[in-house]
């Protein structure tokens, strides 16, 4: 599939501890969205991250921002409020040409925190109705809330290592928790996805046990936090080549 052509930006190398196998077989690739849910209300910052269940096949046990693969609902569920141009731009960029679009991956981002943590994040919309809603929305919609994309900023975009059993291109979004616009209960639990949820600071964040995507993220978002998320800063972009961590900026 053709890739949109603008010019590569520069790159760098990042050694990281995290122990690199090869890979058995050739595993497919799956688009697939994240939410860095931030909290500031504090004297330090913290971050929401969700420990895996260990019966689960793909990252067990780990903690990870909430998130998961891209739907086909997620290309047609209408949304409230505009992805800011700047973060679509970035969406768009290292991608086929006939891929999601940038709206879809903030969806799927809204949609998985919904579904794993009973975080809802949208707008309240003055009648609910589910009848224009895709089939993977209808929960999300009954309880009267439309997906709001405006507060969502793009911030990172990763690629996890060949040798995992299921490999995704995840694209990362901030989102400030004053967007949390209703809270369901029951959604962590010891048989679900995610059994436990935590508020953590990033020095905290970075002690659980994590896998190096989240463990880069985070630095990456410490940098942001001491620049006040000033001007235009870069999105960085993190995959392997020869068996090394590469980040673009995007």
């Amino acid at each position: 599939m053709a890739e949109r052509r603008e010019a590569r930006p520069e790159s760098e190398i990042i050694v990281t501890s995290e122990p690199v196998a090869k890979a058995s077989k050739a595993v497919k690739l799956r688009p697939a969205a994240s939410m860095v849910l931030l909290d500031r209300r504090g004297s330090e910052p913290k971050v929401l991250l969700g420990r895996r269940n260990d019966a689960l096949a793909f990252l067990p046990g780990k903690y990870v921002f909430p998130g998961g693969g891209l739907e086909t609902d997620d290309l047609s569920m209408p949304a409230a409020g505009a992805l800011h141009e700047s973060s679509r731009k970035r969406l768009l960029l290292r991608r086929p040409l006939r891929g999601p679009t940038p709206e879809a991956f903030a969806l799927t981002a809204i949609r998985e925190t919904f579904e794993e943590t009973g975080l809802l994040l949208g707008m309240k919309l003055q009648t609910a109705s589910t009848t224009q809603v895709p089939a993977g929305w209808r929960d999300f919609a009954a309880y009267g809330f439309a997906p709001n994309l405006t507060p969502l900023h793009f911030i990172a975009r990763a690629v996890t290592p060949t040798w995992l059993a299921r490999r995704y291109d995840t694209s990362f979004f901030l989102l400030d928790v004053s967007e949390i616009a209703h809270r369901i209960e029951g959604c962590v639990a010891p048989e679900a996805e995610l059994v436990e949820l935590a508020w953590l600071t990033l020095a905290e964040a970075r002690q659980r046990d994590i896998i190096s995507i989240t463990d880069m993220i985070l630095a990456d978002l410490e940098i942001r936090i001491a620049a006040d998320f000033a001007g235009n800063m870069p999105v960085p972009f993190f995959y392997m080549r020869s068996q090394r961590w590469i980040c673009e900026k995007l």
